[in-house]
């Protein structure tokens, strides 16, 4: 199946795109999809605070992805 992910901030840096399509088995979830942007990008790993929207609403580690989703990255943001 294939996915859109979003990306912003530092993992924007990190991946070098905005978008990025991945293909992927069917019934994989939001923590496939980290375990796989880390082996193929291992800088993600470091980010633990980072938190994931499935189409536009926050989702857990155990989110199932379906066709087409899009996935967005967000990270860790801080201010005052």
């Amino acid at each position: 199946m294939k996915i859109k992910v979003l990306t912003f901030g530092v993992t924007r840096d990190i991946i070098g795109e905005d978008v990025l399509f991945l293909d992927l088995p069917a019934g994989s979830t939001v923590a496939d999809v980290r375990t796989h942007l880390t082996e193929r990008f291992p800088p993600i790993e470091k980010l633990a605070s980072l938190m994931f929207a499935v189409n536009a609403e926050y989702a857990t580690s155990e989110a199932q992805l379906a066709e087409l989703d899009e996935l967005a990255l967000i990270p860790p943001v801080s201010g005052g």
